[in-house]
């Protein structure tokens, strides 16, 4: 019997891209060597984290050597490249980001309307929370259990502690309360539909970067985590009246029974069956 041929394809660069979401694209190398890069720009914002290994770093003038745990920065039309070190292995994330987004969310977090996208003046970093951060988003864009909600979420949020960490502008949170109670009656009345960020933001007059950041510091969770949990709520309803699981996996707005037992058993330390008796 023939070895199974996974080396190669393990190599393969891997590409993540959602109709949804076409703000944003992911990438990841797990062998760098297999990808040699000629010096090169991109209309959109580039970020990256150095998940194993080290390289080269060049971006425009300068030549770096980056190491796991570092995150690089590419603004648009940034000449860059990243190539190996005397063959050694290493490996990486990417993710591309639509600079009329990121720009948009940069006036949502205080820059004039009137402003283009304020370029970045860091071209990498060791901050460990922005390393984790592009891992964890990574991991949620290329769950195919994760819904539409849950990856938008991640992404401003994730955006969100890039500007404010690397780019801050100046203004506070001043919003009042109220917009933050009119977006969570908003989830429980809906919860049982596929929300996207768009229709809560919209219910509760709010920007997506406002409301990801105020309601998790005023209800402790993020809006999708919110959601989750009222799913949850209603699924326990319908599991204390006899429903069938498969049944009120649908009903409460998951997109299978599988994503639905796991969600389940990370809230109550249980199974569906286990609690339905």
């Amino acid at each position: 019997m023939k070895p199974a041929k996974t080396r190669d394809t393990d190599k393969a660069p891997r590409f993540w891209r959602d109709d949804a979401l076409p703000f944003i694209e992911a990438r990841s190398i797990a062998d760098g060597r297999e990808v040699c890069y000629t010096r090169h720009a991109h209309e959109h914002f580039s970020i990256g984290a150095i998940t194993a290994g080290r390289s080269t770093y060049v971006h425009e003038q300068s030549n770096f050597e980056v190491c796991a745990g570092t995150v690089v920065l590419m603004n648009p039309g940034d000449v860059h490249a990243c190539n190996p070190i005397d063959d050694q292995p290493w490996s990486y994330l990417m993710l591309y980001v639509d600079t009329p987004w990121l720009t948009d969310l940069q006036h949502q977090l205080g820059f004039g309307n009137d402003l283009a996208f304020r370029r970045f003046a860091a071209t990498h970093t060791a901050d460990r929370a922005l390393f984790v951060g592009l891992q964890a988003l990574h991991q949620v864009l290329v769950d195919a259990q994760q819904d539409v909600l849950g990856k938008h979420s991640a992404a401003v949020e994730f955006f969100t502690e890039v500007q404010l960490r690397l780019n801050p502008a100046e203004q506070p949170l001043h919003e009042p309360n109220f917009k933050l109670e009119r977006a969570a009656d908003f989830i429980r009345e809906h919860c049982t539909q596929m929300l996207k960020l768009e229709d809560i933001c919209e219910a509760a007059q709010l920007s997506p970067s406002y409301l990801i950041r105020a309601f998790k510091q005023h209800y402790g969770m993020t809006p999708h985590a919110f959601l989750v949990n009222r799913r949850i709520q209603f699924a326990q309803d319908q599991l204390r009246n006899g429903k069938l699981i498969a049944d009120v996996a649908l009903e409460a707005g998951f997109a299978d029974q599988a994503h639905f037992q796991r969600a389940f058993k990370q809230h109550l330390a249980a199974t569906p069956g286990q609690y339905r008796g």
